[in-house]
């Protein structure tokens, strides 16, 4: 689960961690009267960031900074007014319909600080960089020798002198060290705690040098933090957190019935049971030729409801011209999804082609469900097996 920028920064001071002073708006008249109250407390100048579940905001138009009350305002109508387009949106981009104008600081050097889990180790790894504010996917790619990674123990959490070791490493002096290597420590109990299966903070800033701060000051001014949706059970308030109109409209209608529905470009169609055989299947579709539409895997003990949703979901995706179903029954016997989706098929109503291929137990009853039903849904073939399946629906596509 994905939270919006100005909630990531509620958790982020929560634990402790230091963040400038912001106010969250719907309108572009609260955007100033926003800026007008941080320009009350000391600030000079604020930065207005639309708020979305998407990276990239800065290069696609939404993140702007301003210097009066009036810029914040034009510049708030300018970015609610549109869908935001950024390299994860896709070219429809994504409707903006928060704000967030946060106090604008003197950046002397930018940071990157993450978590995430990884999966060689098992374990929570820290990862830092020197190379912040930019896309750390970036900083992997061209310079990996500049990320820092530091294991941690789950039970035991970040350790001081790990910390301070990698504070250190990333070139940071005097209190400063203090100052990062805390903010580590929070950053890793916030993730381990709330169960995060990511945490960034990018970027990591320290300001020059002042009366006040002669060392400066580390603080972060953007954040990114994910959750595992199977411990959000544990964490009611940070699942009340969640935007469900940030989410597509379809994989929402697929989690009320239990299923697993990611929307894709392609135009097959894929209705499987099992996430492993959902991925192979999609990968013998693009084998053959074509591009799956979605991944939709309907679990072990779909019933005949959830399968017709299924149905519904993916030919309401326009550009869809065929189906494959690809069936193997363990649990879920073959004869029950054979009748289920014949059923299915019948309520829905098929005019796109719909490929059928089922193994496992009761799969010979089940092919023969299958076969009598062909004038009652006439664009519905059977696969012998996976391969055949596929070549069926990529021609019936080209064709």
């Amino acid at each position: 689960m994905k939270i919006h920028e100005y909630q990531a920064r509620d958790l982020l001071v929560k634990f402790g961690i230091p963040v400038p002073p912001a106010i969250t708006v719907d309108t572009a008249e609260e955007a100033k009267a926003a800026f007008e109250k941080l320009a009350a407390e000391g600030a000079t100048l604020a930065v207005v960031k639309a708020q979305v579940h998407a990276g990239g905001r800065g290069k696609g138009g939404g993140v702007k900074l301003v210097k009066t009350a009036d810029d914040a305002l034009e510049v708030a109508k300018t970015i609610l007014s549109k869908p935001l387009v950024t390299h994860q949106t896709g070219p429809e981009g994504v409707p903006v319909n928060k704000l967030l104008v946060a106090a604008g600081v003197d950046i002397e050097k930018e940071y990157y600080l993450g978590m995430a889990v990884d999966r060689a180790s098992n374990a929570p790894v820290l990862i830092a960089s020197s190379e912040g504010g930019v896309d750390i996917e970036d900083v992997a790619k061209n310079t990996p020798d500049a990320i820092l990674r530091e294991p941690i123990d789950p039970a035991m959490g970040l350790q001081p002198y790990q910390a301070t070791k990698v504070a250190y490493k990333l070139g940071f002096v005097g209190k400063q060290v203090r100052q990062a290597a805390s903010i580590m420590i929070k950053i890793a109990k916030l993730f381990i705690d709330m169960d995060a299966s990511l945490a960034e903070i990018n970027p990591l800033i320290v300001t020059p040098a002042s009366e006040a701060h002669p060392d400066g000051q580390v603080l972060a001014i953007d954040a990114k933090i994910t959750f595992d949706d199977n411990a959000m059970f544990r964490h009611k308030d940070v699942a009340a957190m969640h935007d469900a109109t940030e989410e597509d409209a379809s994989e929402l209608r697929a989690q009320e019935y239990g299923l697993s529905y990611i929307k894709l470009d392609g135009t097959i169609g894929c209705l499987v049971n099992g996430a492993g055989l959902a991925m192979a299947t999609m990968d013998i579709v693009k084998l053959h030729g074509q591009s799956p539409a979605n991944f939709l895997d309907v679990g072990g003990s779909a019933t005949e409801e959830a399968i017709t949703e299924a149905f519904r979901i993916i030919l309401d995706d326009e550009n869809v011209k065929g189906v494959l179903v690809n069936i193997f029954g363990g649990i879920m016997q073959c004869d029950k999804v054979a009748r289920a989706i014949v059923s299915a098929a019948k309520e829905v109503g098929f005019k796109v082609p719909l490929v059928v291929r089922l193994e496992g137990t009761n799969v010979e009853p089940a092919r023969e469900i299958i076969n009598a039903a062909k004038a009652d849904v006439p664009t519905m073939s059977v696969g012998t097996d996976l391969t055949d399946a596929a070549q069926k629906i990529a021609a019936a596509v080209a064709a």
